[in-house]
């Protein structure tokens, strides 16, 4: 019940507060279906700040899920979504629209996406997580041990950020700006028209963690307990990397990579319900996550100024702190902050 009321209330103000603030009642009336009186407060919220507060709340739960699904696998505590490399792999789609588009050597698709804008942006950092999934999935049936996985992830992360670094350092210095905004994330450049895309596929994501409940729950103590409980291990796994991954790529193509929030939802989510179960926790992650990523936007839109902060400096202001008491307390696999 606490939880509902914090949602309805951080829904309330986020859709309130801004660089031009719209009255409660106002607010309240486009909330329950009605029309604001004033035009102009009609359009911002329903084109501007609602579509924001939905794009939030679902980035919110899909990191929280696919975070927890991370430490939980690899029995990491600081493991986060993006362990496995599909940031990297979108940033890298992205950097060769955005750094490689115009010149003589890059590939014949990337200018084609170039001309599409924003539109473009998002088939690349989709197509470039993609890419990254296959491979981690190619690899997941081969290897057996989580931790060496989790190190090939790493590697493939190293990979694509080399290659970034090159695109980086023969670009035009407008485009490379152009780039790093970009990688500095928001929730404010999709549209009703993207969440529609976006929204189903987040959904579609959750629901197919859920079916990892039980691997989960085995695998809190270990690998070798969760096969004696019958746990097939390789399916287990390229369920909960394959859910995991897409919810991150997806989050990644739509706004940018997004630090920090993976990290912290699950440690948040296991402080505030006092459980290691995940038929508790994932729900959990979903409903912290949204309210974190909610009050997050609202801090990065700096209400009552023309002006925002990016989005990475606001979540790394709040998950620092987060992982630091996470360090200091050593508690095994993931202690409850």
């Amino acid at each position: 019940m606490t939880l509902i009321v914090a949602g309805l209330a951080s829904l309330l103000i986020a859709a309130a507060v801004g660089s031009v603030p719209i009255p409660p009642g106002e607010t309240l009336r486009v909330l329950t279906g009605g029309h604001a009186l004033d035009a102009g407060s009609d359009f911002i919220l329903r084109e501007v700040r609602l579509p924001r507060i939905a794009t939030a709340a679902l980035v919110g739960a899909a990191l929280g899920v696919a975070g927890l699904q991370m430490q939980t696998l690899f029995r990491n505590p600081l493991a986060d979504p993006y362990v496995l490399g599909a940031n990297s792999g979108a940033s890298l789609g992205v950097a060769l629209v955005a750094l490689g588009g115009g010149t003589a050597g890059a590939a014949t698709f990337a200018g084609g996406l170039a001309g599409w804008g924003r539109a473009g942006s998002v088939v690349a950092a989709a197509l470039g997580a993609a890419a990254v999934l296959g491979l981690i999935l190619l690899f997941a049936v081969w290897v057996r041990n989580a931790v060496t996985l989790l190190l090939i992830g790493v590697m493939i992360g190293a990979v694509t950020g080399s290659l970034v670094a090159v695109l980086i350092v023969y670009a035009d210095p407008n485009s490379v700006q152009k780039y790093m905004i970009w990688g500095l994330g928001t929730f404010s450049a999709t549209s009703w028209s993207d969440l529609a895309v976006a929204g189903p596929v987040i959904l579609g994501a959750i629901l197919l963690s859920l079916a990892s409940v039980r691997s989960l729950n085995a695998l809190l103590l270990g690998e070798d307990y969760a096969r004696s409980m019958g746990v097939d291990l390789r399916l287990a796994r390229t369920v909960i990397l394959m859910s995991a991954a897409v919810l991150t790529g997806v989050v990644t193509a739509y706004c940018g990579p997004i630090g920090f929030l993976g990290l912290v939802i699950p440690h948040l989510a296991r402080g505030v319900f006092r459980t290691s179960n995940h038929r508790i926790l994932l729900p959990a992650c979903v409903v912290v996550g949204a309210l974190l990523a909610v009050w997050c936007g609202i801090v990065a839109e700096l209400p009552g100024r023309d002006t925002a902060l990016p989005l990475n400096a606001v979540t790394a202001l709040i998950g620092a702190p987060v992982v630091i008491t996470v360090l200091l307390r050593g508690r095994g696999n993931g202690g409850a902050v």
